[in-house]
């Protein structure tokens, strides 16, 4: 079957209707234009094009960002009738062990915290807290609104999925300072000074202004990490997994278990401490 550029607005029009949001669109219409680059003049598919396309795309990219390539160009297959030439992406081990160099520690992010206080940036201070005291994902802070602290908690909607997220009564208390301060009397509390929801790149921005005062090396610090550093936390606390699942929105629980492997560091930590290896030095054991 021979594909054109006309189907790419038609799916990105039924992407819309699915309620995709606009951040899971734009990446699927960007990855889609890969197939069409490499496909280039003659567009024609097959099962075995396909095939040559995800080694190409192993040759060029991550494994991980191979997957997330071909997951948005086989919903595009399918979608368009070409479910036969769908492909299976990488096989991945699961990863036992997070990177610690990539990961925020409690520490740090306290850093962090205390560097926006001094840098009288309580905006993103309190947003932080928002984040990492919750684990809403950062387009979900739209959410937190001044009737929403009244009340206690957010109620999300969220990649065609409702859940209720609760505040700790600590959180309502900082926010509703903030509010005061900042004169927010109703509707989103994390705005622009025009009023608007901040998007992820303001929030990057601001994070990222913060490493150096706080000596905290910049590439652990980006939004979503306050989200793993949650359910890191949270997971050590509960050990339960499935409502943690339900607490972060997720639909696969297998998702959930990415954020809460332990670091190479704190696993060694454990082996020893199972005292399962022999100390005497060869010496005879009474």
């Amino acid at each position: 079957m021979k594909l054109n550029m006309e189907m790419i607005p038609v799916f990105e029009r039924y992407l819309y209707e699915q309620e995709r949001s606009r951040a899971t669109i734009e990446k699927y219409i960007r990855d889609l234009k890969k197939l069409f680059v490499y496909l280039a003049e003659d567009l024609e598919v097959s099962k075995d094009k396909m095939i040559q396309f995800k080694q190409d795309l192993t040759e060029r990219y991550k494994t991980s960002s191979v997957n997330s390539i071909l997951a948005a160009v086989n919903h595009f297959l399918t979608f368009a009738g070409m479910g036969d030439c769908r492909v299976k992406q990488v096989r991945v081990q699961r990863n036992l062990f997070c990177q610690q160099e990539k990961e925020l520690s409690r520490e740090e992010y306290f850093r962090l915290v205390n560097a926006a206080q001094d840098k009288k940036n309580k905006r993103i201070s309190c947003l932080m807290q928002a984040i990492c005291s919750t684990g809403i994902r950062v387009s979900e802070h739209r959410f937190i609104t001044v009737e929403a602290l009244k009340e206690g908690c957010l109620r999300i909607y969220n990649k065609g999925k409702s859940r209720i997220v609760f505040l700790p009564p600590e959180l309502i208390t900082v926010l509703k300072q903030y509010c005061r301060e900042a004169g927010i009397g109703s509707g989103p509390v994390f705005v622009t000074k025009s009023g608007r929801p901040l998007d992820r790149s303001n929030i990057w921005s601001m994070m990222k202004a913060l490493c150096e005062d706080a000596k905290v090396d910049s590439k652990k610090v980006y939004p979503h990490n306050l989200r793993h550093l949650f359910a890191f936390t949270f997971y050590g606390i509960e050990k339960d997994l499935l409502r943690l699942a339900d607490i972060l929105g997720h639909a696969n629980v297998d998702t959930t278990r990415i954020y809460t492997v332990s670091s190479g560091w704190e696993h060694k930590r454990i082996l020893s401490k199972l005292g399962l290896v022999d100390q005497s030095d060869g010496k005879s054991m009474t």
